[in-house]
C-alpha cells in the first residue's frame, strides 16, 4: 500500500520545519492541513510559510479561497485526496502537515461526507433560538437527540451544534452515527502519523514569542488591509486566532494590550485542545519537538518509511 506521511501537533511546535526538512531528503511535497492557511490575503496571522521558508518544496492547500468564501472539511478532503494521488503518481511522497484535527481525521479515517443535508431556513431558525434563548438551549436540544455529539461539541460552538441538529432533523439519524458509518471503508493509503510533543511551558513560551513576532511583522497592518477590503469580524475566516482580536482593537472595543494578551491566552488554550485531540489518534508515533531534534525526527520518519 502506498504511504503518506502526516506530521501533526499543536501550533508553534515546529511542524513546518520538520516537514520541509523531510521533503528535501525524500523528494516530498507538502499538503497543508490548516483551516486558516486556506484563505488568501491572510498570511501573517496564519503563520503561512513564506517562499523563502518553503525552500523550493511544493506546498499545496494554501491560498485556496478568498476570506468571504465558505470552505468545509468535506471540500478539504475532496481537494486533498486529488493532490495526494497526483503527488504519488509523480513518485513523490505526500506529507500532510498541520494542526487542524478535523482535516487530518478526514484523511486518515477516510471519512465520507454527505452534502445532501443543507437547509438554510432551518439554520436561520436555530440561530434565532440561540439569539433568543441562548446557546445552552441549542446544546440541550442536541443532547436530547444526539448525546454522543453533544458530548463532543462545545456549547459555544453554535455552528457545529446547529449542523448536528440539522442532520438529525432531516435524516432522523444522529450525525455521530453518520460519522461512524462513514469510517467503515478503510483509507486507500498507509498513513504514517507523527505527532510533535513539547514541554508545555516551552510550548507556551514559543506561542507567546510567535504572537510577538506576528505583531512586529505586520499583523495589525494585515488586519487593517482586510478591513479596508470590506471584510468584517463576523466572517468565518476572521474568527481565526489573531484576527478577531485585532478587529476588536481596531474598532476600539478593546485596548492594544488586551488584544495581544487575549491572542496569547487563547492560542495557548487552542494548543491544549489540539494536544487532547491528537492523543485520541491510535498508532501515532510521538516525536520530541525542537530545533535540535529535527534531524533525529527526520531519521525516525525515514526509517518507518523504509519498513
Amino acid at each position: 500500500m502506498e504511504k503518506v506521511v502526516v506530521i501533526a501537533g499543536p501550533t508553534a511546535s515546529g511542524k513546518t520545519e520538520l516537514a520541509i526538512n523531510l521533503a528535501k531528503q525524500v523528494s516530498g511535497e507538502i499538503i497543508s492541513a490548516d483551516s486558516m492557511q486556506i484563505y488568501k490575503c491572510m498570511d501573517i496571522g496564519t503563520a503561512k510559510p513564506s517562499k523563502e521558508e518553503m525552500q523550493g518544496i511544493p506546498h499545496h492547500m494554501l491560498d485556496v479561497v478568498s476570506p468571504e468564501d465558505a470552505f468545509s472539511v468535506a471540500a478539504y478532503k475532496e481537494k486533498a485526496d486529488v493532490i495526494i494521488r497526483n503527488i504519488l503518481d509523480k513518485n513523490k511522497l505526500p506529507i500532510v502537515t498541520g494542526g487542524t484535527g478535523l482535516y487530518i481525521n478526514s484523511l486518515i479515517y477516510n471519512i465520507k461526507f454527505s452534502e445532501t443535508v443543507c437547509d438554510e431556513e432551518f439554520r436561520e431558525k436555530m440561530n434565532r433560538v440561540a439569539a433568543a434563548e441562548g446557546q445552552k438551549k441549542l446544546h440541550e436540544m442536541l443532547e436530547k437527540v444526539d448525546p454522543v455529539s453533544a458530548g463532543r461539541i462545545h456549547c459555544n460552538n453554535v455552528k457545529k451544534v446547529i449542523r448536528a441538529l440539522e442532520v438529525y432533523e432531516f435524516t432522523k439519524k444522529p450525525i455521530s452515527l453518520h460519522q461512524e458509518e462513514s469510517r467503515m471503508e478503510p483509507p486507500p493509503y498507509d498513513y504514517l502519523i507523527f505527532i510533535l510533543d513539547m514541554d508545555r511551558d516551552v510550548l507556551y513560551q514559543r506561542i507567546d514569542a510567535r504572537v510577538d513576532y506576528m505583531v512586529a511583522n505586520g499583523l495589525i497592518e494585515e488586519v487593517k488591509s482586510l478591513k479596508e477590503m470590506g471584510y468584517n469580524e463576523k466572517l468565518t475566516s476572521m474568527q481565526g486566532l489573531g484576527y478577531k482580536e485585532i478587529f476588536r482593537y481596531l474598532d476600539n472595543k478593546i485596548s492594544y494590550e488586551d488584544a495581544i494578551n487575549i491572542i496569547k491566552r487563547d492560542t495557548r488554550h487552542y494548543a491544549k485542545r489540539q494536544i487532547t485531540w491528537f492523543k485520541a489518534i491510535p498508532k501515532a508515533t510521538w516525536l520530541t519537538a525542537g530545533k535540535g531534534n529535527i534531524e533525529k525526527n527526520t531519521k525516525i520518519i525515514k526509517d518507518q518509511l523504509e519498513t
